[in-house]
């Protein structure tokens, strides 16, 4: 009898029925395997970003993410359970049909059907339409994870795992800022986000590690007045500075009693009272310490409606003062007005080299030379001359720190202006020669 005869007659009706529960399964795995996809690289954000749009669905992905392992253990169990018993079935047909080698040719087949069909298309497409494979499975998951008998055995295998391994800590989906500002240069390289957009997210993320030693107009720079000086010599003093606020001291600078408004000195003139002691119309004057965090003081003058602040050190001493101005700055970059005389941080020479103030963070140089500046007591580029040259610096002085040439350019009184920057070149070392990191001349 020829071998398609002998298989007709070892077909049976129920085989029909079979492989009609055969190709359910496999579809069915396959809807499960692009539903595990989906719902893994969803995260809160961006189900909550779908609500708030009102895609269908959305609602029901956001229980899902919120609390994936409710969905996860469900989900894995039955696509096992639908490959095993599928390919089980077929090779019971195949056995069946066409002896041993049909059970080989079967198994074959179910590798390549299964891994194919079942796991590498479903999970790619899935890949490729996060957003339309999460809504479209988000509905059908929910269902299948409140269902009793498979929630009720995933749980209880489940328990069996921790009993063999020991249960697991649930541990949150905190998201770090390293993986916030990457995530913000890949939204940039793919045209999501403009680099302003970028830039303003690692300010606000760096903004809340910031101190205020580190933004603050140092000491030096401050436009303080004497508590007994006139009215008149205050206001004076104010319009040369272009300021509109000046710290009032008594005898010396660490001795501050409060903030004279330039408004109220216009005021005080115009009511002839210019030959009165400025004492007689400041006001409060708040102090911070110099390692309170800006996000922190932002907040405070927020809340409690004032624009400036004394910045003071562990010794109680004044180190400088910080403006409201200072910290949007740091969110948003330089504001420069029509009194500002600007001295711009960074200037590009025409030899390659950078002439940068001092006062410029050492992690900014850092960045713009993709160098590895050593960080200290110091937050400054002045700050590094100093510690490493050992004394005050005059004009000409320079030092040698990993590979970066530093040069004193300006120095007014005792503190650097200016500072020009070069990158040497790596020194070529001969075999038993000792090389010093730091050096100075």
């Amino acid at each position: 009898m020829p071998g398609s005869l002998v298989a007709a007659a070892r077909f049976q009706g129920t085989d029909v029925v079979l492989l009609i529960v055969i190709v359910v399964l496999v579809a069915f795995a396959a809807f499960l395997a692009l539903a595990e996809t989906a719902l893994i690289r969803t995260n809160k954000a961006k189900a909550l970003a779908l609500r708030d749009e009102g895609r269908r669905s959305a609602r029901a992905l956001v229980r899902l993410v919120e609390h994936p392992q409710g969905f996860l253990n469900p989900v894995i169990l039955l696509v096992l359970v639908c490959q095993l018993v599928s390919a089980t079935l077929l090779g019971l047909l195949a056995n069946r049909w066409f002896g041993a080698i049909g059970v080989v040719v079967a198994t074959v087949f179910e590798v390549v059907v299964i891994f194919v069909v079942a796991e590498a298309l479903p999970k790619n497409w899935a890949v490729y339409n996060p957003e339309r494979s999460a809504l479209l499975a988000a509905p059908v998951v929910s269902v299948i994870a409140r269902f009793p008998p498979v929630k009720l055995v995933s749980k209880g295998l489940i328990g069996l795992a921790n009993l063999l391994i020991g249960p697991t800590r649930r541990r949150g989906t905190n998201v770090s800022e390293s993986e916030l500002l990457a995530l913000a240069d890949v939204a940039e390289q793919e045209e999501v986000i403009e680099t302003e957009e970028r830039e303003l997210i690692h300010s606000v993320i760096e903004f809340g590690d910031t101190i205020a030693r580190e933004v603050m107009v140092p000491r030096v720079d401050m436009c303080p007045i004497e508590a007994d000086v006139t009215v008149s010599q205050a206001l004076e003093t104010a319009m040369e500075a272009g300021y509109s606020r000046l710290p009032v001291y008594v005898g010396n600078l660490d001795d501050i009693i409060g903030i004279a408004y330039t408004k109220d000195l216009i005021r005080a003139e115009r009511q002839g009272k210019g030959e009165r002691p400025v004492r007689e119309f400041i006001r409060p004057a708040h102090f911070v310490p110099e390692t309170k965090r800006v996000s922190r003081l932002m907040r405070e003058m927020q809340e409690q409606k004032y624009h400036q602040a004394i910045v003071v050190d562990e010794y109680g001493g004044t180190a400088g003062l910080v403006t409201l101005e200072d910290l949007i700055e740091e969110l948003v970059g330089e504001i420069v007005d029509e009194y500002d005389v600007e001295d711009p941080p960074v200037q590009r020479l025409r030899d390659g080299e950078l002439s940068v103030s001092s006062r410029l963070p050492v992690d900014d140089l850092n960045e713009l030379l993709d160098a590895q500046l050593p960080e200290g007591d110091w937050d400054t580029v002045g700050g590094l001359v100093f510690n490493v040259l050992g004394r005050v610096p005059v004009e000409g002085d320079s030092v040698d720190v990993d590979g970066v040439r530093l040069v004193v350019d300006k120095v007014q009184g005792h503190r650097i202006g200016r500072i020009r920057v070069k990158t040497l070149a790596a020194p070529v070392q001969a075999a038993g020669e000792d090389s010093s990191p730091n050096g100075h001349h």
